[in-house]
């Protein structure tokens, strides 16, 4: 039986989708129910709070950098290209097999670049469908969570599209928040305000004060944002550490109001948090249509206080289900990879940076 060497590339968010398909495949592994035997699985990890949560998963580990968020433009390019290499020395001379990507972020740009340098093929998860990035064009593989997404990318000209009918990440949320370690928060509040990807930094001013004016008592989780800033903009709430354990205080929390991705909505649906999302500066997204479908109400800033917080009930439906199902379909894949499928190309980069020009 052929021996595989694995590699993925993760920041914290993408992390959590990827930990549920890495148990299936041991476990499979462990009972020789897999077309291969895993040699290894090295990790490419972007931040340490994504090599902390793959730590018991992967055999080596290999720093890709960090987040880029604040950083000048002039300084970007020097910093991506630099990035790139991390990723290509991590992955040269390993006898990589194959690259799993998942996500939009600066961790799959890097390690897919690297990897289409070396000729190692690609399965690239994507999640968050409005946003995709350029370099997923380069996968031998993309998946996409439902139906509805498939003629999105095909009309950027991706091809070699599998749907795996949901979110690998529900199972990881499910089992995180149904650990008897669960730390309840003592220090009692009513909402939990989280400054995520979808918010851009001249808008938190904004945003912080419409939501202090509910005359509630707020936490401020600022993830994406320096602490110390966001201390600066706020006159009542309480702002925590950078990263936090988000689940305690989803789990603590009377309302929550988020200005983030797929990761906060599938984490707010799981645990049935009433919620209001953040219309962010894609308007259309995965995450906005995941929101709508759970019962959270997706507003723009100024119409935060028109929205009764305490009418909000939110239906978990059957993301756990379907996250299941997603596992076993990404597993399916991997196990029945076609090694010699071609990548998408060129063009269709350049379909996918044309609609991103946008947002820049």
């Amino acid at each position: 039986m052929e021996k595989l060497n694995i590699a993925i590339a993760a920041e914290l968010t993408p992390a959590k989708t990827l930990i549920p398909i890495l148990e299936r495949i041991n476990e499979l592994d462990s009972l020789d129910k897999l077309n291969f035997k895993i040699n290894k699985i090295i990790a490419l990890y972007h931040g340490e709070p994504a090599k902390a949560l793959l730590e018991e998963y992967c055999d080596e580990f290999y720093s890709i950098g960090e987040g880029r968020r604040g950083t000048p433009k002039y300084k970007l390019p020097f910093l991506i290209f630099r990035d790139i290499l991390k990723a290509f020395k991590a992955l040269y001379g390993k006898n990589i097999d194959l690259l799993i990507t998942v996500g939009n972020a600066g961790d799959v740009r890097k390690s897919i670049v690297a990897a289409n340098l070396l000729g190692i093929p690609i399965l690239h998860i994507e999640q968050d469908i409005y946003n995709p990035i350029e370099v997923i064009s380069q996968a031998n593989m993309v998946t996409v969570p439902s139906e509805n997404y498939l003629s999105v990318l095909e009309g950027y000209g991706i091809r070699n599209l599998a749907n795996i009918h949901g979110y690998p990440m529900v199972k990881y949320i499910y089992k995180s928040s149904n650990k008897s370690s669960i730390k309840i928060i003592e220090d009692k509040f009513d909402i939990l305000l989280v400054l995520g990807g979808d918010i851009k930094k001249y808008e938190l001013s904004k945003l912080i004060n419409e939501v202090e004016s509910l005359n509630m008592k707020v936490l401020i989780a600022p993830y994406r944002f320096d602490k110390e800033f966001i201390e600066s903009l706020t006159n009542s709430a309480i702002v925590l550490d950078q990263y936090i354990d988000m689940i305690s205080y989803l789990s603590s929390c009377k309302y929550l109001i988020y200005a983030a991705g797929m990761g906060m909505t599938i984490e707010a649906g799981l645990l049935e948090v009433p919620s209001i999302k953040i219309e962010g500066f894609h308007k259309e997204h995965a995450s906005v249509d995941l929101a709508k479908s759970l019962g959270i109400p997706v507003v723009k800033i100024e119409d935060i206080s028109k929205v009764d917080l305490e009418s909000i009930k939110v239906n978990s439906n059957e993301l756990l289900l379907n996250s299941e199902l997603a596992i076993n379909e990404i597993v399916d894949i991997i196990d029945n990879f076609d090694f010699s499928s071609k990548r998408s190309g060129l063009k269709a980069a350049k379909n996918i940076w044309n609609v991103r020009k946008i947002y820049r």
